[in-house]
């Protein structure tokens, strides 16, 4: 069941119309394949995994019946896959964010939670504070040993905060998004609003603000594409907003985000040009 009327529009409806995945008894090996793809989505942030980095040996475990779905979890997240593509490059605040929303499906619901795991983190490291999420009643309740994790932010049940139902909408960007190719780059989604104890606005996924509250990328509002003056242009525009884009120039210089607003006509060869430059879509918008 949809959790609004709406929720084609916040993107969501994907996951509010599926059910959890889990490993029942009796389970097949291709029962396990679909567990262990579940688990690489939703735990990697919906990150493109290559053949070469998926974790063969973890699998096989699972496969045969010698670890559990949550031990397979937890086998990820300490991965140095997992640490690589989101320990590493990231704020401590924003790696709290992070694991809040891969391994209990929500966002953490006041500045006490964060400060909390910050000082596990902090004294006994990356691996313990993990530990502390999946061993924690919550996971026990929600996923126990069987169950993928999955976002339950948007459903709030008997116990659950509503702050939890907005907050989730500034770490889920929408179903087609990585956790890795947003405009907002390695910085902290929430930490102001924690401290501050408001209420987050819900942005619509990927920039849109029809009927929402719109949260614009960071720096100035391009009027060019590529040396080509958009303004004034007769047909319809398209914003679109690129992580990590490499300048091409020398030395290089990484930009956390950048725009561009381009025709119909320019789309496909600027967003050749972007990925030939490094740059990560993360959202295409009508401008005009």
């Amino acid at each position: 069941m949809a959790i609004t009327t709406a929720a084609s529009r916040l993107g969501t409806i994907a996951y509010s119309e599926t059910k959890p995945t889990e490993l029942r008894p009796n389970w097949t090996p291709e029962d396990a394949k679909v567990v262990i793809n579940t688990v690489y989505r939703h735990v990697l942030g919906n990150d493109y995994i290559m053949q070469s980095e998926r974790l063969v040996a973890l699998e096989s475990l699972l496969c045969n019946g010698q670890i559990t779905v949550r031990d397979f979890v937890r086998g990820v997240v300490k991965s140095e896959l997992y640490k690589t593509k989101f320990l590493y490059p990231n704020f401590h605040t924003r790696v709290i964010e992070l694991n809040f929303k891969h391994l209990l499906g929500r966002a953490p619901y006041n500045e006490a939670e964060v400060v909390e795991h910050l000082d596990r983190y902090q004294n006994e490291g990356f691996d313990a504070d993990v530990d502390s999420y999946i061993d924690s009643d919550e996971y026990e309740t929600n996923f126990g040993d069987a169950t993928a994790p999955y976002y339950r932010g948007f459903d709030n049940k008997v116990g659950d905060r509503t702050v939890g139902f907005t907050r989730m909408f500034r770490l889920y960007r929408g179903y087609a998004n990585s956790d890795r190719a947003q405009a907002e780059g390695n910085s902290s989604r929430l930490a102001a609003e924690l401290g501050q104890n408001t209420v987050s606005a819900i942005v619509g996924p990927s920039g849109g603000n029809e009927g929402w509250a719109y949260r614009p990328a960071r720096g100035a509002m391009a009027t060019r594409a590529f040396g080509r003056s958009s303004t004034g242009s007769g047909d319809r525009l398209y914003r679109i907003e690129v992580a990590s884009a490499n300048l091409p120039r020398y030395p290089q210089v990484r930009r956390v985000n950048r725009e561009y607003i381009v025709s119909y006509e320019q789309l496909n060869s600027t967003l050749q040009r972007i990925n030939k430059m490094g740059g990560k879509v993360a959202s295409v918008t009508i401008a005009q």
